[in-house]
């Protein structure tokens, strides 16, 4: 989990994947700097007061920058 829920907050599930990996993997390339599994689905568990910061809380470790592309975010039931 990305940061921890409280009275305050949800937990949200980003699924976060990365363009730029994705892209070599249909190649048969590697990326420099991250693993071939970053072609696939990440999910992260996050807490957050809604959907929007959920967002903004990803993006700030995995930024678009680098290829991080958030595909969906899910509210956990409860």
């Amino acid at each position: 989990m990305l940061s921890t829920p409280n009275e305050d907050t949800a937990v949200f599930e980003v699924a976060v994947y990365n363009r730029e990996v994705r892209a070599l993997v249909k190649e048969n390339r590697s990326h420099n700097l991250f693993g071939d599994n970053w072609a696939d689905l990440h999910v992260q568990g996050i807490a957050a007061r809604n959907e929007a910061e959920a967002r903004a809380l990803v993006l700030q470790r995995y930024r678009p920058e680098e290829g991080f592309v958030i595909a969906e975010v899910t509210r956990r039931p409860g």
